[in-house]
């Protein structure tokens, strides 16, 4: 049974590519696992390094989001795009959250919606 997982939550409202998503939620994966505490990241590495792709309807919701997180004491990323491409710079694309352990994630992102 897997105990730690990650959630990547992007926004509906941007409709972004298939291939900018990606790389958006690679950013996420990587910075939001950066934060989190070794004996965590340890922990999911050998499990797996489990991940969701979840959607919330706007940035507002991502800012929420982060907030609740960070209550909670959970690493946390959030992504803004350099404006290369298909979007205006600083435009804040998705939140990386944990990894943590599922119940805790659970309780923030349980509501959410798959991608």
């Amino acid at each position: 049974m897997t105990r730690y997982k990650q959630c990547i939550i992007i926004r509906d409202d941007l409709k972004l590519s298939k291939g900018k998503l990606a790389v958006q939620v690679a950013h996420a994966a990587v910075s939001a696992y950066e934060w989190a505490d070794k004996k965590t990241q340890e922990a999911w590495k050998e499990e797996g390094q489990k991940k969701v792709v979840l959607r919330v309807p706007t940035l507002r919701d991502l800012f929420e989001l982060k907030e609740i997180a960070r209550k909670h004491d959970l690493s946390t990323a959030l992504i803004t795009d350099a404006g290369l491409t298909e979007i205006p710079p600083g435009t804040v694309t998705v939140l990386g959250i944990g990894p943590a352990e599922v119940t805790e994630l659970d309780k923030i992102t349980g509501n959410l919606k798959l991608v």
